[in-house]
């Protein structure tokens, strides 16, 4: 708790100050359309992930749609994501899950703080507190194919081969030409026939 709030501290000394409030103008520009929300946007983006004609396409679509849950951080919570994934590389998985705290005391609904606390958790040998924050991001977005992939390997790392193979199966109804996805399904439903065999 205490490096939470240090850290939550020393970010505030990094951000910059807002700008001297300008004085309005006498006459306000005509108004530009609105362009779509970012929910909007990931919305429509994982409409077309589901219609990918192949691999490459998927893999170039996945791309942006992370990228996209990653843009909308504040940039308080990507400095302290910035610090997490550094301490992760580390080899410092504690101090990545309390870096992870901090975001999430920011923002309580960013997916991606969820998803990379699950993963310092999992290096940190705690399966369990992996599955629960990686049930909050599905829970707050269904479609997170990641959360799903994510999801299906810590299935796998327990030896819980039918929950690996149900967790894929649904990342793959939402992102069917994922990258190797369906050699993973042939593999995983073959270890999973194995298991009830």
């Amino acid at each position: 708790a205490m490096r939470r709030a240090l850290l939550l501290a020393g970010l505030l000394l990094l951000l910059p100050l807002p700008a001297l409030a300008q004085p309005a103008p006498a006459v306000p520009p005509p108004a530009a359309p609105a362009p779509p929300t970012p929910k909007a946007a990931l919305d429509t983006m994982l409409g077309a992930l589901h219609a990918a004609p192949n691999e490459a396409a998927a893999e170039a679509l996945e791309g942006k749609i992370r990228e996209a849950w990653t843009n909308l951080a504040s940039p308080a919570v990507k400095l302290l994501l910035s610090r997490a994934t550094r301490e992760m590389e580390e080899g410092a998985a504690g101090e990545a899950v309390d870096s992870f705290d901090a975001a999430l005391d920011l923002e309580s609904d960013y997916l991606e703080a969820w998803r990379g606390r699950a993963q310092a958790r999992m290096r940190m040998g705690d399966p369990a507190g992996a599955v629960r924050d990686i049930q909050e991001v599905l829970r707050r977005e269904p479609k997170h194919f990641a959360a799903l992939e994510d999801l299906s390997r810590i299935a796998e790392s327990r030896g819980d081969w039918r929950g690996a193979l149900a967790a894929w199966q649904k990342a793959l109804d939402l992102s069917p030409r994922t990258p190797n996805g369906r050699e993973r399904l042939r593999d995983l439903e073959r270890r999973a026939l194995g298991e009830r065999a």
